[in-house]
């Protein structure tokens, strides 16, 4: 697309577009979402720092993290719909002014309970961004220009993982653990003082929706009782899920299997990150240029081939390194390619309340996940292969929820099925 083809594009799509353009629109939006990952994986290397300051139990100090993680996962139903009624910039502007409250009051607390308070308030406003951010892109683009600034979006937010948990440790090894909440205060109020002055409102008054619990009710039903809401929600769910079961069963998997100390993380997150970004970069590249039914099956022969040769690896062979890793830059590689134009699918589903739609993929790919941290980490984190059986079940579920996705898709055109769950709530 030539430059004056996508300024006209921005220009019917958004009147303020203009004002931030595509690359800084999705620089926003992922500095948005980056809000989750900073907030988590920063204070991470301070857990001893703030049980000896606080006087608290490792149990206590972990419960912070639960306390965020239980209120992330709830709002993230919650964020969408508010800004279908009331608009997607006020809704992240107010989860940022939320965010930094909170912030630094975890910067000032005296005690671990008020620190679980202000995580909680923390966890009810750092979803915002990655939720109303994917809303945002589809009100402005439609096909493979909103695929490509997904994309890029996920380009440039897959640095986060990888440099928060090493930012956090400089800062608690230069000053202290409230340095780190701190840290978190300035980079919020600059992310917000940026939103204000350039990000546009992209959903009009005219096509917000009410919002009262009838109409609410009835959104959540229609979304979640949707077939083929489930089963492409499902599919980037079960991909995440191949992926975060590795992440979640890290401290064991690195230290226990593969010898190495806290300080050789990098070893499983660094292949992780550089094939998510790699991934994205190549989704951008597709995008337009091959069909989607295609482009998704790329991504899926890398994240079968990935999991696969990991199985076989360890079948014959005990975990070592650089082998029991390399699998992870594959299967990151296939997740990027498959979750931006399956999550557009998504939203598509429904495109009057496209914010809720949001809420809920992210609510069911979060709880996934939550769930595979408590109940499938502990059970296969004690056989590097049973771990990798375990990705090798995700991404075969993922990939079966996709197909069969394809098969109602087509019996609904053919009128085989009922088709009133892709209809629009009005």
């Amino acid at each position: 697309m030539t430059p004056s083809a996508l300024k006209q594009k921005e220009s019917s799509a958004s009147p303020d577009l203009a004002f931030v353009g595509a690359n800084g629109l999705a620089l926003m939006l992922a500095g948005l979402a980056m809000l989750g990952p900073f907030s988590v994986d920063t204070y991470l290397p301070a857990f001893p720092n703030i049980q000896a300051t606080l006087k608290a139990t490792p149990i206590e100090v972990q419960q912070t993290l639960t306390a965020y993680m239980f209120a992330f996962a709830f709002m993230m139903l919650w964020h969408g719909a508010l800004s279908d009624a009331f608009g997607r910039r006020n809704i992240i502007l107010g989860a940022l002014g939320v965010f930094a409250v909170a912030s630094l009051g975890c910067a000032a607390v005296h005690s671990v309970e008020y620190l679980w308070a202000f995580r909680i308030l923390q966890g009810v406003s750092a979803g915002a961004g990655v939720v109303i951010g994917r809303a945002i892109i589809r009100d402005v683009y439609s096909g493979p220009h909103a695929t490509r600034l997904l994309s890029l979006v996920t380009m440039i937010f897959s640095i986060a993982p990888a440099i928060a948990p090493i930012l956090g440790g400089w800062i608690v090894k230069l000053r202290d653990w409230r340095s780190i909440f701190l840290f978190l205060f300035v980079y919020t109020v600059l992310l917000f003082w940026y939103c204000y002055r350039k990000l546009p409102e992209t959903l009009p008054p005219a096509k917000r929706q009410p919002f009262n619990p009838h109409v609410l009710a009835t959104s959540y039903r229609q979304v979640f009782s949707s077939p083929l809401f489930q089963l492409k929600a499902g599919t980037v769910a079960f991909n995440f899920a191949g992926l975060f079961l590795y992440v979640a069963a890290a401290p064991v998997f690195l230290t226990q299997h593969l010898g190495l100390g806290p300080d050789q993380f990098g070893w499983q997150f660094v292949p992780t990150v550089a094939g998510i970004f790699l991934g994205a970069l190549a989704a951008n590249r597709l995008a337009g240029n091959i069909s989607v039914s295609r482009h998704v099956g790329i991504g899926f022969c890398f994240l079968i081939g990935s999991a696969l040769a990991n199985v076989i690896y360890h079948v014959f062979f005990p975990p070592a390194l650089p082998w029991s890793v390399l699998p992870l830059l594959f299967y990151g590689f296939g997740f990027s390619v498959v979750a931006p134009v399956v999550t557009l699918l998504v939203m598509d589903l429904f495109p009057n309340i496209r914010g809720l739609v949001s809420s809920c993929q992210s609510f069911t790919q979060t709880m996934l996940g939550a769930a595979v941290a408590g109940l499938a980490a502990p059970f296969l984190s004690h056989d590097v292969l049973w771990l990798a059986a375990g990705q090798l079940a995700c991404v075969c579920i993922a990939l079966a929820l996709w197909l069969m996705g394809g098969v109602y898709h087509r019996a609904q055109q053919r009128g085989e099925v009922n088709a009133w769950e892709s209809v629009p709530v009005e």
